[in-house]
């Protein structure tokens, strides 16, 4: 994932998209042309602290509203996001230079999310378990308390709209910092959403690593992170610090085993979509690609031919920021003067914003950095392999373990793939796709506990286990009962025989 509210990476002074000053001022410019386009107020401690303590004291009443009511304002809040749709995707589109066709399509994703969550908030159900005849034992799904989340700016609504809703749907108040990187947005998506819910339940404040450690810290109940893997690991430490719960989604360096036997242009058109689709500003991006030598040539022909007709007709969107691209040319760079070979791109584009174009890397070992960390950028790093196990083999290898896509028609190798790889996704035949509700577990520096669907909703409760035993007098009378005593005997517990 990319760096994001958390991460306490300093700007350095050619950083194009956020900065956020010593005056606690964050400027957004266009990463189409460097301008600058607004200016938003840091959220100060107090505002910060205050929001928590709000959020705590609006806690007990939301966790005691009936399930089906907080479902009928998570629909008011679809409803309201989607009658907001054309102005978020519009400052989508302005803050981080995502098409606003593509915005539109991650928010219409937002409220199918937000719409999800209404309908599984009322069924999520405990466990019975098997004991004594006479006693019930069960378990009682219970809110956290307060939710801290923390979301980034690659799919700025979709992604907060899973974390907003499994949270409040369990009864959780929320505390949502979207990313420094899109602060107007994230604003207004919370003067969308706040109006359905009573008043604390969901608050949004703005800010960058300062208010993220600060609300992280603060000893809220759980804290929700997606984004980078390093500031992942610190909110994982201020977590075990504060005893609050930790979900965490962050980075991947997602990789892609191509086996000898499919359609090498077909295949290359889905490596393609892994690494280009959003200028590979995607957390599930392909991040790194394992070919069979058997159909590499015209594997790797394809792959360069689809990335010169996205530069060529361009519809390669620029990176969020010029520090993000600095990033990614210096991963290309790292790999060419190791010896790799650019089939396309690779090279830094002339004019204003932060476009990079996208690249086909040939010759690619696991010695360069562009196939051992995550990339987020368009780059298609690729090696030739022997064999699929060879392939295989490198697929495996590395510390995240986010996601990995597979290519094959040969059910052995599938099932023998789908088995090794140490992530919490593997995609057969598809890059991208999956059904509704569907979650995951990442593993390694990707993260740690279940990110959307309906295991989401456990991650933000904590679990009860109820036993009831009946008082000793009514157990002997349903035993006595039981040995054909009188109904009177039952219910006064004497034998009157």
């Amino acid at each position: 994932m990319p760096s994001i509210a958390t991460d306490t990476t300093a700007l350095d002074s050619t950083a194009q998209q956020e900065t956020t000053d010593s005056t606690g001022i964050i400027t957004i410019r266009n990463p189409r042309t460097g301008d600058v386009l607004w200016t938003v107020p840091e959220a100060e401690p107090a505002a910060v602290n205050h929001a928590v303590e709000v959020a705590r004291s609006a806690a007990a009443d939301w966790a005691s509203t009936a399930p089906a009511e907080r479902g009928a304002a998570l629909r008011k809040a679809a409803k309201a996001l989607a009658a907001a749709a054309q102005e978020l995707a519009e400052l989508n589109f302005s803050e981080t230079g995502r098409p606003v066709e593509e915005s539109i399509a991650g928010i219409g994703a937002g409220v199918s999310t937000l719409e999800q969550y209404a309908e599984l908030g009322p069924v999520h159900r405990g466990h019975s378990l098997r004991g004594n005849r006479l006693a019930a034992d069960y378990t009682v799904a219970e809110p956290r308390g307060v939710a801290v989340l923390l979301t980034p700016w690659n799919d700025p609504v979709a992604v907060a709209c899973g974390l907003i809703g499994a949270a409040l749907a369990t009864g959780n108040t929320a505390v949502h910092k979207p990313s420094e990187r899109c602060p107007r947005l994230g604003e207004a998506l919370g003067e969308v959403l706040a109006p359905a819910f009573p008043p604390g339940v969901f608050q949004t404040v703005s800010g960058g690593a300062a208010v993220g450690a600060l609300l992280a810290q603060s000893g809220v109940d759980v804290i929700a992170h997606v984004g980078s893997s390093a500031a992942g690991g610190r909110i994982a430490r201020a977590g075990a610090l504060t005893g609050a719960h930790v979900i965490r989604e962050n980075g991947g360096n997602d990789p892609l085993l191509v086996d000898r036997d499919v359609d090498p242009v077909w295949a290359a058109e889905q490596a393609a979509i892994g690494a280009f689709s959003n200028s590979g500003q995607i957390c599930v991006a392909v991040e790194r690609i394992y070919v069979h030598k058997d159909i590499a040539d015209e594997f790797c022909a394809a792959l360069e031919a689809e990335a010169a007709r996205r530069n060529s007709n361009g519809t390669v969107a620029p990176l969020v920021d010029l520090r993000m691209r600095d990033e990614v040319h210096a991963q290309v760079a790292d790999a060419l003067a190791q010896g790799a070979r650019a089939l396309e791109g690779g090279a830094l584009p002339d004019g204003p914003g932060s476009f990079y174009p996208a690249t086909v890397l040939l010759g690619c070992t696991g010695s360069m950095q562009i196939m051992t960390e995550e990339t987020f950028g368009p780059v298609a790093p690729v090696q030739v392999v022997e064999s699929f196990d060879d392939g295989l083999r490198l697929a495996c290898s590395g510390r995240y373990g986010l996601a990995a896509s597979v290519l094959s028609g040969n059910i052995a190798h599938i099932q023998q793939a789908v088995a090794a790889l140490p992530v919490g996704t593997v995609k057969i035949n598809e890059v991208f796709g999956g059904a509704p509700g569907g979650a995951a577990q990442p593993r390694g520096e990707s993260g740690a506990g279940f990110g959307y669907g309906p295991e989401l909703l456990d991650e933000f409760s904590r679990v009860k286990v109820v036993h009831i035993a009946a008082p000793p007098a009514v157990a002997k009378h349903n035993a006595g009962a039981a040995d054909g005593l009188g109904p009177e005997a039952a219910v006064t517990g004497q034998d009157k025989s």
